[in-house]
């Protein structure tokens, strides 16, 4: 398996921009990061679904700080394809990331034949476990095709 290399700067900031909106809008700190790289990734994935869980309880829409949103969605990305390598699904979560898992047949042009799309939000939810892959794809918020594209099996990732 390929070490994945961490941006320690971006991950810096985004960990205190969720630091800071924790702070003041929820009053609490984010948790200290435990050395640097996956570290880092794990303390911005772990602040992040906190804002997430927070907002909900108060019975509101969560709003996220889009730099640590983009390191969380891309972490937990990542992740599943650490999970379940392979070529032969592409998760799709525009406009951050987009990346290839699950053993199988490849494709090398074109549309894969087998895909998963999901906004940021929805794609967290999943992979913290907070929503069922089920509930998610009845309700439209995952749009998959293909008979690989079944996630479920990988899920939760944190």
């Amino acid at each position: 398996m390929v070490r994945r290399r961490y941006d320690e700067e971006r991950l810096r900031a985004a960990l205190a921009a969720v630091g800071a909106l924790l702070l003041e809008r929820y009053g609490e700190r984010p948790a200290e990061p435990v050395g640097g790289g996956a570290g880092l990734a794990e303390a911005v994935v772990a602040g992040v679904l906190r804002v997430d869980d927070l907002a909900r309880e108060r019975g509101e829409e969560p709003r996220h700080d889009r730099a640590a949103l983009r390191a969380a969605v891309a972490e937990l990305a990542h992740r599943l394809a650490e999970r379940a390598p392979g070529r032969s699904v592409e998760l799709r979560v525009p406009p951050y990331v987009a990346v290839q898992a699950v053993a199988g047949p490849r494709h090398t042009r074109g549309t894969p034949p087998n895909v998963v799309e999901t906004d940021p939000v929805t794609w967290l939810r999943l992979a913290a476990g907070r929503i069922l892959w089920e509930e998610a794809v009845y309700t439209g918020r995952v749009k998959a095709s293909g008979e690989r594209a079944d996630l479920s099996g990988y899920l939760p990732l944190a």
